[in-house]
């Protein structure tokens, strides 16, 4: 049973140096008219896949807080008029940049029943946050923390980039610090990656990019793991850390490798046994739907080698890891059978480890997940 659902608003005011997602820039694009044919994406899915009562709504982006108040109203009315859920039961998730929240979209969010919000701080190096292209200032997340929680927000998360350019061991000691004293609910921190089509990849291309070595990024996400767990949250998967009760449930339904609907250009989705892609450029979704047709690219039934595949470097990216019992339940073979070799040869190198039938990430394994889950592809 489908119990959550991906909302992607594809509109930037500023595109980001390391971001690689679907987006474009917010002037001059037809707004209206995408947040209308996301409501026709949302009827037509659920006529195919009706269900009850979704558990998780996300809404990322992109910056869907770029949406003026009007455009904002007008999705999530659509949000509440079709899609079905609990609004006391439901965690509804928004991400959020730092600096584009006035209360009054706040409050519209507030009052459509989202309960979440994720800030993508990054940095509270003023420097830094100019370097990698964020429009925010220091000061701005302090005011939009405060401002969420003044119209009620109980539950924010702010992630964290560490491996920046030019970023010390310094630096990211006083962006921990200062993150850890505002007391939130949730963290995700992530070492950086250079995708291809970003601005970081192009200056990586001409010699230009200046990272911290491996071994200092390293000694970052130790800190990071150190540090979180000092101060009382629970590091629940590879790269997030909550207060008891606050982890993100719409993402373990990645990693419980669970399905769920994408909604917008460049969603991706887990429907039906497929996984699903939207096309990205905005006409082409649009298109589509405006004649009655879902917007997919692609569509790849997964094979039952590839769902077992997934349940181990998606399952192993959580701490609870992967157990056996519950492997042989749901695909009928037992995991030694399957991975055992993997299994062995990962232990042997002090990456894994198994307690009690289940298989865990040791901390070596944690450093060097990559080359962890890279272990069980195409096996």
């Amino acid at each position: 049973m489908i119990k959550s659902a991906y909302i992607h608003i594809p509109f930037c005011e500023h595109i980001c140096h390391y971001c690689d997602f679907n987006k474009v820039y917010l002037h001059g694009q037809p707004v209206e008219e995408y947040l209308s044919m996301l409501k026709k994406e949302f009827q037509l899915s659920l006529r195919e896949y009706p269900v009850d009562s979704l558990k998780t709504i996300f809404v990322g982006g992109g910056t869907p807080t770029s949406l003026d108040e009007k455009q904002l109203s007008f999705f999530v009315d659509s949000i509440q008029n079709e899609l079905p859920y609990d609004r006391n039961a439901v965690e509804f998730t928004f991400e959020a940049n730092p600096g584009d929240l006035s209360e009054e979209k706040l409050a519209i969010l507030h009052q459509a029943g989202v309960n979440r919000l994720s800030f993508g701080v990054q940095s509270f190096n003023e420097e830094l946050l100019k370097k990698i292209g964020r429009t925010h200032r220091v000061e701005d997340i302090y005011a939009s923390i405060e401002k969420a929680k003044k119209v009620g927000f109980q539950n924010i998360s702010i992630d964290l980039i560490y491996g920046l350019p030019g970023q010390t061991m310094e630096d990211f000691e006083d962006t921990l610090a200062k993150a850890l004293e505002l007391e939130l609910e949730h963290y995700s921190s992530y070492s950086l990656i250079v995708e291809p089509k970003t601005v970081f990849y192009n200056l990586m291309q001409k010699g230009r990019l200046s990272l911290p070595p491996q071994e200092i990024e390293a000694r970052m996400y130790e800190r990071v793991m150190d540090e979180m767990v000092k101060h009382g949250y629970i590091q629940y998967e590879i790269s997030n850390y909550a207060k008891p009760g606050y982890e993100s449930k719409h993402n373990l339904t990645y990693w419980n490798n669970e399905e769920y609907f994408g909604f917008g250009a460049g969603a991706h989705g887990y429907t039906g046994g497929k996984r699903k892609a939207n096309y990205g450029p905005l006409k082409k979704y649009i298109s589509p739907l405006q004649e009655g047709r879902l917007p997919l690219i692609e569509t790849h039934e997964v094979s039952k080698q590839e769902k077992m595949e997934e349940e181990m470097f998606l399952g192993l990216r959580k701490m609870e890891g992967v157990s056996s019992t519950s492997f042989k339940e749901k695909f009928g073979s037992p995991l030694s059978d399957i991975f055992g070799q993997q299994l062995i040869e990962l232990q042997k190198r002090g990456l894994l480890e198994e307690r009690s039938g289940t298989y865990l990430l040791t901390r070596n394994g944690k450093l060097l997940g990559n080359e962890v889950f890279q272990s069980f592809i195409a096996v």
